[in-house]
């Protein structure tokens, strides 16, 4: 449910990103990753998650966030809703986002301090391989 909402957010919500952030075309996943760290979550959130980049392939990362503002508010989870991911919606918008912009990536909670986690993690993995394209102009 969280994760189809904040699919539905993240479509839109690129748009309003590249019209105010004026950032340039990413060359790489790392750079793709950075961007969402440094500038989106800073931009919407007000925080900056590390990224740490989790395959040798070059195509999984996490980011971490230690401080998380979309639980300042909520105390604890109901015992009949502990499996309910709330911050969900974040993977949903990061999902939608990138397929937005031709990316295809999975993105899903690791862990959650709502959970009793120290941190907030996020996983993203790209799903297609990257290409090295060079582009000719006439």
């Amino acid at each position: 449910c969280f994760l189809l909402r904040g699919y539905s957010i993240g479509v839109r919500l690129i748009d309003d990103f590249l019209a105010r952030s004026a950032v340039k075309k990413c060359c790489s996943y790392s750079e793709t990753t950075d961007m969402i760290a440094q500038v989106a979550f800073k931009m919407y959130l007000g925080v900056t998650p590390s990224v740490i980049c989790s395959s040798a392939a070059g195509n999984e990362f996490s980011l971490i966030l230690d401080k998380n503002p979309l639980v300042d508010f909520v105390e604890e989870l109901p015992a009949k809703r502990a499996s309910l991911c709330y911050c969900n919606i974040l993977c949903g918008v990061i999902r939608g986002a990138l397929e937005m912009v031709h990316l295809a990536a999975e993105v899903t909670f690791l862990q959650d301090r709502l959970k009793g986690d120290a941190v907030t993690e996020i996983g993203i993995t790209f799903l297609r391989k990257s290409e090295d394209r060079k582009h000719k102009r006439n």
